[in-house]
C-alpha cells in the first residue's frame, strides 16, 4: 500500500514536471478561442494615405474608437493630426486650394520643353498584315502562307508542318516587312490525371473527371522558332539545335528594329541553362545572345529577369553567376556585360521599377545590410553602371513601401515577427527620413496574451551559415513546465519560409496548437532560397535532405538555452512540399522526430507537377529520384505518422499520398490516414483536419487522450 502511494506520488511529480495535464479540455476551448481574442486588438497595423498635389497625402487612425485625421505635407516633411473632423475638412481644403494655385503657377512659368526623344519600343508587329500592308499571313494544313495583297497570289512559305508538328500564329513581322517569324509545336500525348469525386454536392452518384498534368521525365509539347522571307523567292532560318536542345520553354519572341535579328529565350529542360538566343539576318546564322548555364540550375521562375533597353540596344539581366543573385547590363549587340550593376554577398530580391529615361533601377533586395536578419527587405536605387547605390529605407527589420504619385517621397513600413509596424516618410532622392507617421499599438493584443514570437539563430551543420528561425510559446506559458516540440515544415528550394514581418496568426493552426500545450518552431534549413547559390543549390537532386541536420542542430542549441523546450518529444507537419518533408523526417531522422502529421504531400518526386522537381532534381529522371522517394522508403517509417489528403487535389497528385498508404500497409507499418471527400489541396488547413492534427500531437507527444479533463 505504501509503495502504491510513493509510486502514485512520484508519477503526479513527473506529470508536473513534464506538463502533463496540457491538452485537456479547457486547453482545447482556450485554443478555439484564440483567433477571436487576438481578432482587432492592433491598432495602425497599416496606414492608407490619400494622395493629392504629387507627394501630399492624408489618412485616417482608429484607436481605441477614438479617430484621428492627419494631413501629410511631403515637400516639408511636417504632419499635422486634427482630432476634429470639422477643422481637419477645412484644412483638407485649404491645402489642396494652395497646392492647385502652385501648380497652376508653376505652369504658367514654365517654359515650353522639347518633346523628349521617344523611347525606342522592343518591336515586331504580331498580326497577320505586315506593317507595310503588302503581306497578310495565314495557316493552311498547318502550314504557313502569305498572301499578297498587290497581286492576289498565295505562297506557301513552309512545308513540313503537319497535324503533329504545326505552325501556328502568332505572326511576327519584321519592321521591314520582309520576314515573319512564328513559333512551330509538337504536340504529344499528355499524362492525364482521373478524380472520382465520390461525394458529389449536387447529386447522389460519384462524378469523375480528368485533367491534363505532365510529370518528370514525360514527353511534353515543344515549341521551335521560325524566321521565313516572305514571298516567292522565301528563305527559312530556325535555330541551331545545339542551343536550343531538350526545350522546357521557349518564350519572348521579338525583333529587332533594324529587322538585323529575332530574338527569343529558350529555357532547357531540367533547366541547366537558360539563354537569349538570336537569329540574325540576312544570314541566318544563331548565336546565344546571353548564355546562363549552371551544372545544377539556372533558377529562371523566382531569380530570373529581363529588361530590353531601347529595342535591344542594352539588356538588364538578373544571374546568380557570381554566386549572389544580381543584376547586369549587357550589349544588346555585342552580348558582352557593359557592367555589372549590383554586386556583393547579398541578393536582389526583386525589380521594382526601371527608370530609362535616367538610367536607374529601383529594386528589393536581402542581406546587405550588416548585423541584421539575411532575409529581411530593403528598397534600393542604383544607377545602370552601378554607381551611387542608395539605400531608401532604414530600420531593423523587413520593409515595405509605398511611392508618390510624383515619385518624390515613399512610406515606409516595416516589422518583424517580435515588433509591431511602424510607419515613416521618406525622401526618395537620397532615403533620408522626413517624418515619423504612425507606430502600431499592441498594448491590447499583448494584454489578451500574445506571446511575440522569438527570433533565435544558430549555425547550421557545419558551422558555416546562420540558420534563422522562431519559437511560439502558448499564451499562458509558463517556463517550469516543460513543452513538447513541434515543427511547421515547409523546405522547397523556391523560396524561404520563416514568417519575416508582423502578425497576429501565423497560418496552419499552429497558435491553435501551442495552446494545447506545445511551443512550435519554424526554421529555414540549408536547401531553401533567398539567401546566396551555395545555400540553395545544396537541394541540387536532393530534394529529401531538406535542411534536416540544420534543423535539428537548430533545435539542440534552442533546447539548451531553454531547458524548458523537450526535444526528446519533437513532433513536425507541413503540407505539400512539406507534407513531403514531414514524412521524410520519419524515414531518415526518426531517432529525433517522434510523430508527423503529412498533408497533401508530393512523397515522390516522379508523381508530382514537371515544372516544379525537374527544376530541383533534373531530368532526365535518374535513380534519386527512387533513392529519395517516400514510397520507396516506406519501410523505414519509426515514430507515428498522420497522413491526410484532399480527394479532387489538382495540385499534388492525391495518388502520391495513396502510394504511401499502399507502401506502409505492405511494409506492415502502423499510421493513421484521413482522406476527405470532394476536398483539394492543403485539406489540412480544414477545421476537422486541423482538429485531427492536434489530437493526433496531444496523443502521441504528451501522451494523454485529448479533452479527457
Amino acid at each position: 500500500m505504501n509503495q502504491r502511494l510513493f509510486l502514485t506520488a512520484a508519477a503526479l511529480c513527473l506529470a508536473a514536471a513534464t506538463g502533463q495535464g496540457q491538452g485537456t479540455k479547457a486547453d482545447y476551448e482556450r485554443a478555439a478561442e484564440i483567433r477571436k481574442r487576438y481578432s482587432g486588438k492592433v491598432y495602425n497595423e497599416s496606414l492608407r494615405p490619400n494622395w493629392f498635389g504629387g507627394n501630399q497625402f492624408w489618412y485616417e487612425t482608429n484607436v481605441r474608437g477614438e479617430r484621428e485625421y492627419v494631413l501629410v505635407n511631403g515637400s516639408k516633411g511636417k504632419r499635422r493630426a486634427f482630432s476634429d473632423k470639422e477643422k481637419f475638412d477645412e484644412a483638407l481644403e485649404r491645402r489642396k486650394a494652395r497646392v492647385e494655385r502652385l501648380a497652376k503657377r508653376r505652369a504658367e512659368k514654365a517654359k515650353p520643353k522639347e518633346p523628349l526623344a521617344k523611347r525606342k519600343p522592343n518591336t515586331g508587329k504580331s498580326g497577320e498584315v505586315s506593317p507595310d500592308g503588302r503581306w497578310r499571313a495565314f495557316i493552311k494544313d498547318h502550314n504557313l502562307f502569305v498572301h499578297d495583297l498587290k497581286d492576289g497570289a498565295d505562297i506557301q512559305l513552309s512545308k513540313d508542318g503537319s497535324e503533329a508538328d504545326r505552325y501556328q500564329p502568332p505572326f511576327l513581322w519584321s519592321p521591314d516587312s520582309k520576314y515573319v517569324g512564328l513559333m512551330k509545336r509538337r504536340d504529344v500525348k499528355v499524362r492525364e490525371v482521373h478524380y472520382v469525386d465520390s461525394a458529389p454536392k449536387d447529386q447522389l452518384q460519384p462524378k469523375h473527371f480528368t485533367r491534363s498534368y505532365g510529370k518528370p521525365g514525360d514527353p511534353m509539347p515543344t515549341q521551335t522558332v521560325h524566321v521565313f522571307l516572305a514571298g516567292w523567292n522565301s528563305r527559312h532560318f530556325t535555330a541551331d539545335p545545339a542551343l536550343v536542345k531538350d526545350p522546357f520553354s521557349t518564350r519572348r519572341p521579338a525583333w529587332r528594329l533594324d529587322s538585323s535579328g529575332f530574338l527569343f529565350e529558350h529555357i532547357e529542360r531540367g533547366f541547366g541553362a537558360h539563354r537569349v538566343i538570336e537569329i540574325q539576318i540576312p544570314s541566318g546564322k544563331t548565336r546565344a545572345l546571353i548564355d546562363e548555364t549552371a551544372e545544377t540550375f539556372v533558377n529562371v521562375f523566382q531569380k530570373g529577369y529581363r529588361r530590353d533597353l531601347d529595342g535591344f540596344d542594352e539588356i538588364i539581366w538578373r544571374s546568380e553567376r557570381d554566386g549572389w543573385n544580381h543584376l547586369y547590363l549587357y550589349d544588346g549587340r555585342t552580348g558582352k556585360v557593359k557592367h555589372q550593376i549590383t554586386k556583393g554577398e547579398w541578393v536582389v530580391r526583386e525589380v521594382v521599377e526601371v527608370d530609362e529615361e535616367n538610367r536607374q533601377i529601383t529594386f528589393k533586395a536581402s542581406g546587405r545590410e550588416p548585423g541584421i536578419d539575411p532575409y529581411y527587405f530593403h528598397y534600393y536605387r542604383v544607377n545602370f553602371d552601378g554607381s551611387n547605390l542608395v539605400k531608401l529605407t532604414d530600420g531593423n527589420g523587413t520593409h515595405s513601401v509605398r511611392f508618390s504619385p510624383d515619385k518624390s517621397v515613399l512610406i515606409d513600413t516595416w516589422s518583424r515577427v517580435d515588433q509591431p509596424p511602424r510607419h515613416t516618410l521618406r525622401s526618395v532622392e537620397d532615403g533620408s527620413l522626413l517624418c515619423e507617421l504612425e507606430e502600431a499599438d499592441a498594448e491590447d493584443l499583448f494584454a489578451a496574451g500574445f506571446q511575440l514570437p522569438e527570433r533565435f539563430v544558430a549555425k547550421d551543420r557545419d558551422g558555416k551559415f546562420d540558420i534563422h528561425g522562431i519559437i511560439c510559446r502558448p499564451s499562458d506559458f509558463d517556463p517550469k513546465k516543460t513543452y513538447p516540440v513541434v515543427e511547421v515544415i515547409y523546405a522547397g528550394p523556391h523560396g524561404s519560409f520563416v514568417p519575416k514581418n508582423w502578425r497576429t496568426r501565423f497560418g496552419m493552426w499552429r497558435e491553435e496548437l501551442a495552446e494545447l500545450g506545445f511551443i512550435t518552431v519554424q526554421i529555414d534549413g540549408k536547401g531553401t532560397s533567398n539567401r546566396g547559390r551555395e545555400f540553395q543549390h545544396f537541394a541540387y537532386k536532393n530534394i529529401n535532405d531538406a535542411g534536416f541536420p540544420d534543423r535539428k542542430k537548430w533545435m539542440r542549441a534552442a533546447a539548451k538555452k531553454y531547458p524548458y523546450m523537450d526535444i526528446s518529444r519533437v513532433g513536425i507537419y507541413g503540407g505539400s512540399a512539406g507534407g513531403q518533408n514531414a514524412m521524410a523526417a520519419m524515414l531518415w531522422h526518426g531517432e529525433f522526430y517522434k510523430a508527423a502529421a503529412a498533408d497533401c504531400g508530393c512523397h515522390d518526386n516522379r508523381m508530382d507537377k514537371m515544372w516544379w522537381n525537374e527544376q530541383w532534381m533534373d531530368y532526365p529522371v535518374g535513380p534519386h529520384y527512387d533513392e529519395q522517394s517516400n514510397v520507396t522508403n516506406a519501410h523505414r517509417l519509426q515514430g507515428k505518422l498522420l497522413l491526410t489528403v484532399g480527394e479532387l487535389d489538382t495540385n499534388v497528385d492525391p495518388s502520391s499520398t495513396y502510394q504511401v498508404v499502399d507502401a506502409l500497409i505492405k511494409a506492415d507499418k502502423d499510421f493513421e490516414f484521413l482522406m476527405v471527400p470532394g476536398a483539394g489541396h492543403g485539406v489540412g488547413e480544414s477545421r476537422y483536419a486541423a482538429r485531427r492534427r492536434m489530437d493526433f500531437f496531444v496523443r502521441h507527444l504528451l501522451g494523454v487522450e485529448p479533452r479527457a479533463k
